[in-house]
């Protein structure tokens, strides 16, 4: 039911009747209806709508707290590693990816609808961010506000559906972009290079020039961080045989639960040779070096900036510079996070609500905007899809399979059953901040690199274009433009990638495929719906085939596809109907649906006429030929 409005069907215009005593009836009108929608609004269902942790804490168990203790505990574990990393993916201190990944758990547990997201900073939305802000902390936040208000409107105004414009080939197109450039970008870490431009094509010239610079220290580190993780994945997605004794329970268990905190586990493997080898006094590896202590102040989002010569940069100024990104970047994080919301609500049989959903990453940011945070989105991985095909009639449906574990495939793999989860990750990343900042330290870039490279490689997915190939391919037009251009910049690449399907969608609108038959008479089928867009393309057929050919030909137009109408069409058959009389041949309709029919008969075309099926009209046309001759 829409919140605070009429269920759907409703007549709008329906009024409410009360019984008298005399036994007669009393129209109540206006305020009868609007007390009862304001009861509506304010109604505990509303409420229950607006914050969905209303639903399911009041049936909350003991059983649930210990699963959601554990899958809190995992997915904090896997946070703070990857935050730490994606931070450096934005350009921005470390310390700023702990401050993006814990208002996410409080925020979401009020007002997601998920039992498995986890809000917080990705890989995505960080390359996003650097793209935007370019490394600068005070516009990063500013944006996070920025973003958040924009989704939270969207929202509040249903606007989801705008997300239905961006196809697949343009997500499959930049996500591998994305990761081409995030994991190339991490290169210069694990050799230990410094100066690098972060500009792609500058990166990969440079990044090759200074390899003899590189530092045998951070290669060497970063080698085998790398190996541990690919090992420990390796592990994971291919358990060993279980024999059902307790001793092969508690291996496979315990192969889990360390393949699963890896990435914990290999930073503060690496931070603890780091800090070894410091203390010696040999400065072997690049580190971290200095981060802020302590929890971030609660203050509003600067809305002004300056610059390093002292020059003020306003509010108005900082957003014209922001550009296109403040629309790729909230639609993008609407993107991540409903379709990763979509795909574990399907895995795990329950249903989210995607404007829900848009509203609690909305609140998120804003919220987040306060305690220095920049953008968050849903995690995301790697999604195969599968294609099939109906034999009925040759169409394809597709599936998903979410294969890559992100920190939400970790938190429902782990039995996580509320959204209170999110609040245990939370405090463990709060935790972090309070007392582990100064360990922050020691930490290697090159063991932050390969968490990085680890976390994007597998959504390099070259399969997606053999697919395409096979099913479709003119949807690789959008996938090239979309992931060529986001190596110039990543907004033109999404933009571009959007713009080439739209126009082919445009194209197949107004193209649409017309099935030519003669049958006597031209039967000619309409295969979806007659818009403005492909009037002329019908008119410029019918003419050719039939009214510019000696002698001219009858014409049965079959309608049962088509679905709308528009007046620039009536205007067209209109026009069409008179050069079929002027040529004393027939325009036949047939197969009109009820809705199309009516709208027809209502603009009075002279010369229409209509029958329920092709071979009623073609019996009409042949009986009318027989009576002439």
């Amino acid at each position: 039911m829409p919140r605070g409005g009429l269920q759907l069907g409703q007549d709008k215009e329906s009024f409410c009747f009360k019984e008298i005593p005399t036994g007669t009836f009393f129209r109540m009108d206006r305020p009868l209806q609007g007390r009862e929608s304001f009861r509506r609004c304010c109604s505990y269902s509303t409420l229950k709508s607006w914050l969905p942790v209303l639903s399911w804490l009041p049936k909350y168990k003991l059983r649930y707290l210990q699963m959601d203790l554990l899958a809190g505990i995992t997915v904090g574990l896997t946070t703070v590693p990857q935050a730490l990393a994606y931070a450096e993916v934005a350009g921005l201190p470390v310390q700023y990816g702990l401050y993006s990944a814990f208002m996410g758990g409080f925020i979401y547990t009020l007002l997601g609808t998920s039992k498995d997201v986890t809000l917080g900073p990705t890989a995505i939305m960080s390359l996003l961010c650097f793209s935007v802000v370019g490394g600068q902390p005070h516009r990063a936040v500013l944006l996070s506000l920025l973003c958040g208000v924009i989704q939270a409107a969207m929202a509040l105004l249903r606007l989801g559906f705008l997300l239905d414009f961006i196809s697949y080939p343009v997500i499959k197109g930049f996500t591998c972009a994305a990761a081409v450039t995030i994991g190339f970008g991490q290169v210069k870490n694990i050799l230990g290079i410094q100066d690098v431009p972060h500009q792609f094509f500058l990166e990969v010239y440079f990044t090759f020039h200074n390899i003899p610079e590189a530092r045998v220290g951070d290669v060497v580190l970063g080698l085998v961080c790398l190996a541990l993780l690919i090992g420990l994945m390796f592990m994971k997605s291919h358990p060993g045989t279980d024999d059902g004794s307790v001793y092969s329970r508690f291996a496979s268990k315990l192969v889990w639960a360390v393949a699963t905190m890896r990435n914990a586990l290999v930073v503060v493997a690496a931070t603890l040779v780091a800090y070894s080898w410091d203390a010696y006094g040999h400065q072997v590896f690049t580190i971290t070096g200095h981060t802020t202590r302590g929890l971030p102040p609660f203050s509003p989002p600067p809305t002004s900036d300056t610059t390093s010569n002292g020059t003020i940069v306003s509010f108005k100024e900082i957003v014209e510079d922001f550009g296109g990104g403040l629309a790729v970047i909230p639609l993008m994080g609407l993107l991540e996070s409903i379709a990763i919301a979509k795909a574990f609500a399907s895995q795990n049989n329950y249903r989210i609500d995607a404007n829900q959903e848009l509203l609690a990453i909305g609140v998120t940011n804003i919220m987040g905007s306060f305690v220095s945070a920049y953008p968050v989105t849903g995690s995301f991985g790697r999604f195969v899809f599968r294609f099939t095909k109906n034999l009925l009639d040759s169409s394809f449906f597709i599936s998903s399979t979410f294969l890559f574990p992100s920190r939400t495939a970790v938190n429902s793999q782990t039995g996580v059953c509320t959204p209170a989860g999110g609040i245990i990750t939370s405090v463990i990343v709060l935790l972090s901040l309070a007392f582990l900042m100064p360990a922050f330290y020691y930490i290697p870039k090159a063991s932050l690199a390969a968490v990085i490279i680890c976390a994007v490689a597998p959504m390099v997915d070259y399969r997606v274009v053999i697919k395409m190939w096979r099913i479709h391919r003119l949807d690789l037009l959008p996938f090239i433009v979309t992931f060529l251009l986001s190596f110039w910049q990543v907004q033109y690449g999404i933009m571009g990638g959007i713009a080439v399907s739209g126009a082919l969608l445009l194209y197949t609108m107004a193209r649409p495929k017309i099935k030519v038959s003669d049958h006597g008479a031209l039967v000619m089928e309409l295969s979806s719906g007659l818009s403005f867009p492909a009037v002329e393309h019908l008119s410029h057929i019918i003419h050719t085939q039939a009214l510019q050919i000696f002698p001219p030909r009858s014409v049965v137009l079959d309608c049962h596809h088509v679905s709308i109408i528009d007046y620039t069409v009536i205007s067209e058959l209109r026009d069409l109907l008179r050069q079929f009389s002027l040529r004393n041949v027939k325009l036949m309709f047939s197969g009109l649906q009820l809705s199309i029919l009516k709208i027809l008969l209502e603009a009075d075309l002279q010369g229409f006429r209509y029958t329920n099926s092709v071979e009623e009209a073609l019996l009409q046309m042949e009986s009318v030929s027989l009576l002439s001759d």
